[in-house]
């Protein structure tokens, strides 16, 4: 087990599964504190040093605003799996704030977030017809969930694929103006992955 500290809990996951994590419910004050349970882990924790990365790792940007203030990549691929983050219709505005692109229509903000997730998925050599999971979080789906979900049928009609989809309705999001922000999950076919 790997073991990191994160908001002041402890985290650990297995080395070969990171997407599995669950809390300890012990607080910890730091990492040096923290229990090691792998020798792997003990070497990048007793340096200081990030965990080891997984072999073949691929991170890719979209050049968002909240990207480097939060520390996150727009995808990640390991192996077949592509993994997007949640992703807003956002733009950079000069000095770096965000501009909210579209504010006050949901489904014009969907149709960007699903460009931008399109864009990521090339970047690490695979497409919307590999996508199997998106999730939409939504601040009114009451009023939005048609709007939204015609983007997103609009995004994977022409690629002939129906991932499986969920719809959460959310108290809001980072910024006023957002309106939706979508994940999706990718696994790349085996044709894609060896060449």
């Amino acid at each position: 087990m790997v073991c990191t500290h994160v908001r002041g809990r402890t985290v650990q996951y297995t080395d070969t599964t990171p997407q599995l994590c669950f809390f300890v419910a012990e607080e910890v004050p730091d990492v040096s504190t923290c229990t090691v349970r792998s020798s792997k882990a003990k070497l990048a924790m007793g340096t200081g040093s990030s965990p080891p990365r997984s072999p073949g790792r691929r991170e890719v940007s979209s050049g968002g605003p909240y990207e480097d203030k939060v520390g996150y990549s727009r995808a990640v691929r390991v192996g077949a799996h592509i993994y997007v983050a949640g992703t807003t219709a956002t733009a950079a505005a000069d000095g770096g704030k965000a501009t909210i692109l579209h504010p006050g229509d949901a489904g014009a903000q969907a149709r960007v977030v699903f460009a931008t997730i399109a864009k990521a998925l090339e970047g690490l050599g695979a497409g919307m017809v590999d996508v199997v999971s998106t999730r939409m979080y939504v601040t009114d789906p009451t009023r939005d969930w048609e709007a939204v979900g015609a983007a997103h049928a609009a995004a994977f009609g022409p690629a002939g694929v129906r991932p499986a989809a969920t719809m959460v309705g959310v108290p809001a999001l980072v910024h006023p103006d957002m309106l939706v922000e979508i994940e999706a999950t990718a696994v790349v076919a085996e044709a894609k992955t060896s060449g």
